[in-house]
C-alpha cells in the first residue's frame, strides 16, 4: 500500500513519512463491496482495519450500535484481549480498507507506543459501551 494513503488517519498521527511508509508496508489494500461481512461476532481475530474510504455499520447481537467512517478502525478489541470478536461489522457502502494480520498489528502496537496507546483506549472505550 501508499504510505500516503495513511496521511491524515487520526491512529497514526505524529509518525513520520519513515514510520508511515513502515506501517504502508505491514498493510494490504482491500476493497469490498456495500453489505459484506468484514467481521462476525463471536468469530475468532485474524486481521485489524483501518478505514481508508466508505462507511461500516457496528451490530452486536443483530442491533446496530455504531456507524464507521474514514479514518476510524476496528477488529482491536479482540486481538488485544485475546478473545473472540466483540462484534459484527458490515461494509454499509464499498470501502477501501487498510487491512493487517495479528502480526502487523502487534509490530505496530509495540513498535509505535503512540498508536498502541491510541489503541488501547479505544479498546476500553469500546468494551464500555
Amino acid at each position: 500500500m501508499d504510505a500516503a494513503e495513511l496521511h491524515g488517519i487520526p491512529l497514526f498521527e505524529g509518525l513520520s513519512k519513515r514510520d508511515l511508509a513502515k506501517v504502508a508496508h505491514w498493510a494490504d489494500v482491500v476493497d469490498v463491496p456495500a453489505g459484506y461481512h468484514l467481521l462476525n461476532q463471536g468469530s475468532l481475530p485474524h486481521e485489524f482495519f483501518v478505514i481508508l474510504e466508505g462507511s461500516a455499520d457496528v451490530e452486536r447481537l443483530g442491533e446496530r450500535i455504531a456507524g464507521l467512517g474514514p479514518g476510524d478502525f476496528f477488529g482491536e478489541i479482540a486481538l488485544v484481549e485475546d478473545d473472540r470478536r466483540t462484534a459484527t461489522v458490515i461494509s454499509a457502502s464499498p470501502m477501501k480498507l487498510a487491512v493487517m494480520t495479528t502480526r502487523e498489528f502487534d509490530s505496530i502496537r509495540h513498535e509505535f507506543p503512540a498508536v498502541g496507546e491510541r489503541i488501547e483506549a479505544a479498546v476500553q472505550a469500546r468494551l464500555q459501551r
